[in-house]
């Protein structure tokens, strides 16, 4: 039972708010959309799907909180003010839970 509290708990945190993670990356590197994926295993330990990585990059897109520029062929994405205020926002949210439950 314990393990897929967990396992819940991780993915409702993961998976479920990879917006906040390709934010964070964003927010330190513009970067092609293909090198997301990598980038999350890399710095935070699991590797999301690809068509998920690239439907939460559209989202966060049409929502103004992430912009895309050409670069020759490819697309280079950086986070914005908004997209950056929305991160802080985030991590405010965890460090107060933590707190809470801490």
């Amino acid at each position: 039972m314990h393990g897929k509290l967990m396992k819940r708990l991780n993915d409702l945190n993961t998976k479920d708010c990879l917006w906040m993670y390709i934010l964070r990356i964003l927010q330190d590197k513009p970067t092609h959309a293909y090198m997301l994926r990598n980038e999350i295993e890399r710095r935070f330990g699991f590797r999301p799907g690809t068509v998920t990585a690239y439907r939460v990059l559209y989202h966060l897109t049409g929502r103004g909180l992430v912009v895309k520029k050409a670069e020759g062929r490819r697309k280079v994405y950086s986070v914005t003010g908004d997209g950056k205020d929305e991160l802080r926002k985030a991590v405010e949210f965890y460090r107060r839970r933590a707190e809470m439950l801490g």
